[in-house]
């Protein structure tokens, strides 16, 4: 990949950022005439850090610079020049696979001259591979490959933090892919106004890179695009950009990113689980995929990876379903053998085996049990009106776009047969996000007392919320109903009638889809106002 480090030198010499001491170009010699520059990477704009590969003139090997740019005159720019300094220097004690160690810190005076126009150097280990924008501009990268890619990083920010260091991963430039497929922090110097909280948006934004090719934060390289905001200002969730993403991941991704409070994820080890658990799965997807394949591999050999593997799986499988029988086997066999010995030891003579026996409940004993008094009141019903149809109805997520968006409307269309259907989840509400729901409008406020939900999704949970406007914020609306979906009918009966315009049917859980899997469904919506 670095045949394109020539033209991106260029266009970083024509984007006027320069050292004093004269332009950076291959072949210059840096940090008191020990580091000849090779190659350029990139340009961190925020913090004027201009980033290198170059060779070691004393050690002979290949290194990471990172050159801080500007005027020595200038006392701000040398100020947070020298916070960076401190910050990677106080790095250089930390050592992990996924950050480059820093080798050594040079600042003007202690290995930096002022003719060479820099304010300061951070030498790092070389770190092999391929450029992260380089990866991302041939394609998308496929959502497992992505989430194992993030992994590794994000178990560096988790050591980091618990160790109180910030890494400064915020620019896909400083980052590179190993040959072992993990990304790694190879450019270090952190901006001194970082935050951990920055390395976490980080992660997000990098796992949304590698999904979308798109950039979702501020200050990235011209050569990527920026991700595009919702009306709300909102980054646009990945998987409306690439349908195939796993709604799981694409979640993950907005959700550390955006700074809202609707269930965002701030620490590292949260974003480790999800990625660990959205991998596995993927990596199951396809390998069923792979099994259900012809079994006859493609001429390039593409497939001949998994075709061992899959062989080997179905043997094991096989061998364990044989045990577990013969397990069970023997069980029962002792089983009765020892219930065969204790009738013989209790003199019972005409005992041939075990006797269970089960009585069968009487007529009385299956009565209900009398009461002298009343049954309990219910709640006093409100008198209802005829049913009143809503004049739109959309699908609601405070986080950006929903779930099967086009078909909200079979919500209220009057056929039960055409239903909504949420994205199928491999993990349960509200771990990735906080709920999912129906938003609908009526031309004017109704007094609404009742909601009956037709649905078949045993174990859903639902909450009637009221709302002032179509979209909402999560925190601006309120419950004013609660009930499980555990019929194909269920009504619903608000604590109260509510006055509105707005109403959310919004699911908190979602019903199992039986293969290990969850996903939720409403054939009709039917709104029954207080007479």
């Amino acid at each position: 990949m670095d045949t394109r480090r020539s033209e991106q030198a260029g266009e970083a010499s024509r984007s006027g950022v320069r050292a004093q001491g004269g332009s950076l170009a291959p072949g210059r010699v840096v940090g008191d005439g020990r580091y000849r520059l090779l190659a350029q990477f990139g340009v961190d704009e925020r913090a004027a850090a201009h980033l290198w590969r170059a060779r070691d003139g004393q050690l002979k090997r290949d290194v990471a610079l990172t050159l801080l740019v500007g005027d020595p005159a200038d006392p701000e720019a040398a100020r947070l020049a020298r916070r960076t300094l401190e910050r990677a220097a106080h790095a250089s004690k930390f050592g992990h696979g996924g950050v480059a160690r820093v080798l050594d810190v040079l600042s003007l005076g202690s290995g930096v001259t002022s003719s060479e126009g820099l304010l300061g150097v951070v030498v790092a280990e070389w770190t092999k591979g391929s450029d992260l924008v380089d990866l991302v501009a041939q394609r998308p990268v496929a959502p497992a490959a992505a989430a194992r890619m993030v992994q590794a990083l994000a178990e560096a920010v988790e050591h980091a933090h618990q160790n109180g260091l910030v890494l400064g991963l915020d620019h896909p430039q400083r980052l590179r892919l190993t040959p072992n497929g993990a990304l790694k922090l190879a450019f270090p110097g952190p901006l001194p106004e970082a935050t951990l909280r920055d390395d976490v948006k980080a992660l997000g934004a990098v796992l949304y890179l590698l999904l979308t090719g798109r950039w979702a934060l501020p200050g990235g390289p011209p050569a990527i695009p920026a991700a595009p905001l919702t009306p709300q200002g909102l980054v646009v969730p990945p998987r409306t950009l690439v349908p195939a993403v796993p709604p799981e991941l694409s979640s993950l991704a907005v959700r550390t990113i955006e700074d809202g409070g609707n269930g965002g994820i701030r620490t590292s080890s949260a974003i480790l689980r999800v990625l660990g658990q959205v991998a596995d799965e993927e990596e199951r997807t396809q390998l069923i995929k792979a099994v259900g394949d012809s079994d006859e591999a493609p001429a390039d050999g593409t497939l001949w990876t998994t075709k061992k593997p899959v062989k080997d799986v179905a043997r094991r499988r096989k061998l364990a379903f044989g045990v577990t029988v013969l397990v069970v086997a023997t069980v029962v066999i002792l089983a009765w053998g020892g219930l065969m010995l204790i009738n013989l030891f209790q003199g019972d003579s005409k005992a041939t085996g075990p006797t269970i026996n089960v009585a069968a409940p009487t007529s009385q004993s299956a009565a209900p049990p009398a009461s002298s008094g009343a049954p309990p009141s219910s709640p006093a019903q409100p008198k209802l009106g005829d049913p009143v149809t809503p004049k739109s109805a959309a699908v609601y997520n405070p986080e950006g776009s929903g779930d099967n968006a086009g078909r909200a409307k079979n919500t209220i269309d009057g056929d039960p047969g055409t239903v909504w259907r949420t994205d199928q989840y491999q993990q349960q509400l509200p771990v990735l996000k906080p709920g999912v729901g129906i938003v609908v409008s009526f031309d004017d406020a109704v007094n609404l007392a009742q909601v009956k939900i037709t649905a078949d999704s045993p174990g859903t949970k639902v909450e009637i919320r009221s709302a002032d406007s179509k979209n909402p914020k999560l925190d601006d609306t309120k419950v004013v109903g609660t009930g499980d979906l555990n019929s194909s009918d269920t009504t619903l009966t608000l604590q109260q009638p509510t006055q509105g315009q707005y109403f959310i049917v919004w699911i908190t859980q979602l019903g199992d889809d039986g293969d290990g899997g969850f996903i939720s469904q409403i054939g009709e919506l039917s709104f029954l106002p207080a007479g």
